[in-house]
């Protein structure tokens, strides 16, 4: 199966061109689109626990710092870091 490259034009952000990229291989890779569930999930997955991994480093393991920057309340950031087995 042949799913068309993504239209990126300049008010594309490279996040979002990186993510249509890879989600045109994967399709592209797929035998048949109905091998293709729970895509929502394995891409945030995928996409939070990369996030929570550089945020972490950038502020030195310092989670108050940390869900500052996110937007979320520690006790989130700690759920979350737990979910993914970060700490």
């Amino acid at each position: 199966m042949n799913i068309p490259k993504p239209q990126l034009n300049k008010n594309t952000s490279q996040l979002q061109q990186h993510v249509e990229i890879e989600l045109t291989r994967y399709f592209n890779a797929l035998d048949d689109l109905s091998d293709a569930t729970s895509l929502h999930k394995m891409v945030m997955d995928e996409v939070e626990a990369a996030l929570l991994r550089f945020v972490m480093t950038k502020t030195n393991g310092n989670q108050s710092m940390a869900a500052g920057i996110l937007g979320i309340n520690r006790n989130t950031l700690r759920k979350k870091l737990a979910q993914y087995d970060l700490i």
